[in-house]
């Protein structure tokens, strides 16, 4: 049986294990998924390990996408434009880093009836998250993305290296680039179950037009008050449970290294998610 898990610090919460372990059931493979709790200061001698243990490969969450970006012996384009790792495969001694955040948020937002070619996309935040959001709505065919952060200079940063436009977090200035936007992404963690930040004004929400959508990464809560606010608005939502499911499906691809059922997969995903609840 080849060996899969999910490292990061903290592990606890990560629904990883009940996802992938539920897609390899469907799926019929001869794989066992855990979660391994490596600090951030570890990633090399975390990668030295996974070597000598004879894993076939893993996923990983903060803190360690990013250094694992100058540890891969070869980079999937979408893991070197990101700038970040999340899944990594073994073979042969060698280490190869890809990137399913943005393509899995992609194939979400799309199941959620919100292609975004040609459309004005306001993204707020302008984190790690954004950066994979970004790159893939311009990849996309996006005709304009402003990415609005309260720390406009890591917008600025953000938006030098991708066709966008940066602003603040302010009011305002969100009610502005609303009223011009189809489709709001939301990157920062306002609303997570557990963080004690939300948003302090909500009112740009109502200056969307009404064909507008709301996407959310967010998933726990499966409803943050910014999608309960835009629902009672009339706009179409979605939470990030899609974006979590898809990027765990492409992730279990590259273990796999072939294609497999990807819809038989997300409804195994979906229904183990389910009897969570």
């Amino acid at each position: 049986m080849k060996k899969l898990c999910v490292i990061g610090d903290p592990i606890d919460h990560s629904l990883s294990p009940i996802i992938q372990n539920a897609m390899i059931g469907a799926a019929g493979l001869d794989f066992a998924y855990g979660a391994c709790r490596v600090l951030g200061e570890e990633t090399a001698q975390w990668l030295t390990r996974a070597k000598t243990e004879g894993y076939t490969g893993f996923n990983a969450t903060m803190p360690h996408k990013q250094a694992l970006v100058k540890l891969a012996d070869e980079l999937s384009n979408d893991a070197a434009r990101i700038g970040a790792v999340n899944t990594v495969c073994i073979r042969g001694g060698r280490v190869y880093g890809h990137n399913t955040d943005g393509e899995g948020f992609l194939r979400a937002l799309r199941e959620a009836d919100m292609e975004p070619a040609g459309k004005t996309v306001l993204v707020l935040g302008a984190g790690g998250a954004a950066r994979a959001v970004v790159y893939k709505l311009i990849e996309a065919g996006a005709a304009h993305v402003v990415v609005a952060n309260r720390t406009v200079a890591r917008a600025e940063q953000l938006c030098g290296e991708f066709a966008a436009a940066a602003c603040d977090f302010a009011a305002d200035t969100l009610a502005s680039y609303a009223a011009r936007s189809d489709l709001v992404v939301n990157c920062t963690n306002l609303g997570m179950t557990g963080v004690a930040n939300q948003f302090a004004d909500l009112s740009f929400l109502e200056r969307l037009p009404a064909h507008a959508g709301v996407f959310d990464l967010i998933y726990s809560p499966r409803r943050t008050a910014l999608l309960e606010r835009a629902e009672q608005l009339g706009l179409q939502i979605s939470n990030g449970l899609g974006m979590l499911i898809w990027q765990g499906v492409y992730a279990l691809e590259h273990f796999a290294g072939e294609e497999l059922d990807e819809a038989a997969l997300a409804a195994a995903a979906r229904a183990a998610l389910e009897e969570l609840e």
